[in-house]
């Protein structure tokens, strides 16, 4: 008779679950990986999760309105939207790593199969419009042997809102003092030249599809259009190329902030890679004051779909070409997690 019980009531809870619906949307770099997990998520438990590639502005804007039950950024949130968010709402933002993930210049040069080798200050004065063919001595002295065609450099960036931007134009700001003065860095800055792309899709297809061009996406997405994309000089001055192990390197942190708040780009690790950073998920500490989660059952919801994805959706990260969580970060966002809650009570 127990045993029946206990089946019932996986049944019944199962059942609930198939009922329930949540809503994310934010950040297009992490979008292959987030796909598989609530896909997988959903042949698991029955939950349903809808998840908007809109990039991180878009994500952080939504978060704000109410209308999902998480966003996603590959930007933390500032010390001033932090202090707006909680000024707002009247409670904290959750930050909650998901992986790891490189930004890879890529490019598309007819006749060039070679990998090139960039400097930060090379990909900088490309992006600041100073150079301007493939065969300018600066790209050429760093690959010797390389037959560099006179063809025009055609810049790729991001249109819209982009965490993706907001790694890449951070790295540029530490390695070049002239774009951190003319340009920036931000999910959204003001582009010396070139064409937007939404999305990391936008910006793939817009590369693969333009003689000459290169742009910035995470390293899946060069990978799955089968776009070129060059190794990066780190801080110690070593050509490294984007991959799951010189990622990690650059996520191989001493000290790891309780807000788990924290920049990887221009890693002074010595095999690391130099444009990598963390994903998050945001959520509202105490999920009531977020208008989208409608009851106790859609708190717990929220909360059980991000412990599984720090935990058991772990496994699918490599497969796809992100890096694990490093252990410090699951075991701070175990503890970011048990405070989550519904209307003064914990949600797990």
């Amino acid at each position: 008779m127990k045993k029946i019980l206990i089946v019932l009531f996986g049944l019944f809870a199962f059942a609930a679950a198939q009922n329930v619906s949540l809503n994310g949307a934010g950040a297009s770099f992490p979008y292959p990986l987030y796909a598989k997990y609530f896909s997988e998520y959903n042949k698991l438990t029955g939950v349903r999760v809808n998840y908007q590639s809109i990039g991180s502005g878009g994500g952080i804007r939504q978060l704000f309105a109410q209308t999902v039950h998480f966003g996603a950024s590959d930007a933390p949130l500032s010390d001033d939207k932090i202090a707006e968010f909680e000024k707002k709402f009247g409670t904290k933002v959750i930050h909650v790593p998901t992986a790891l993930g490189a930004v890879v210049p890529s490019y598309n040069i007819p006749g060039v199969s070679d990998t090139l080798k960039f400097s930060g200050q090379v990909i900088a004065d490309i992006y600041l419009g100073k150079i301007k063919k493939w065969n300018d001595a600066a790209i050429a002295k760093l690959n010797p042997g390389v037959k560099l065609p006179p063809l025009p450099i055609t810049v790729v960036h991001r249109s819209d809102g982009s965490g993706t931007s907001y790694i890449f134009t951070e790295y540029l700001s530490k390695v070049s003092p002239e774009w951190k003065e003319k340009v920036g860095k931000g999910k959204s800055v003001s582009w010396p030249v070139g064409l937007g792309g939404k999305g990391n899709e936008g910006v793939a297809g817009l590369v693969s599809q333009t003689p000459g061009a290169i742009g910035y996406t995470e390293l899946i997405y060069a990978i799955k259009n089968n776009i070129k994309f060059g190794a990066v000089q780190n801080k110690a001055g070593k050509f490294v190329l984007a991959s799951l192990e010189s990622v990690k390197a650059a996520a191989d942190l001493k000290d790891f902030p309780q807000d788990t708040r924290v920049s990887l780009t221009n890693t002074p690790a010595p095999e690391g890679y130099p444009i990598a950073s963390f994903t998050w998920l945001l959520l509202y500490r105490d999920l009531d004051k977020d208008h989208a989660v409608k009851s106790a059952a859609e708190a717990k919801a929220v909360a059980d779909l991000v412990w599984w994805v720090i935990h058991d959706g772990q496994q699918y990260n490599e497969k796809l070409l992100y890096a694990g969580l490093p252990e410090v970060a699951v075991k701070i966002s175990e503890a970011n997690l048990a405070t989550l809650r519904y209307q003064g009570k914990p949600v797990r």
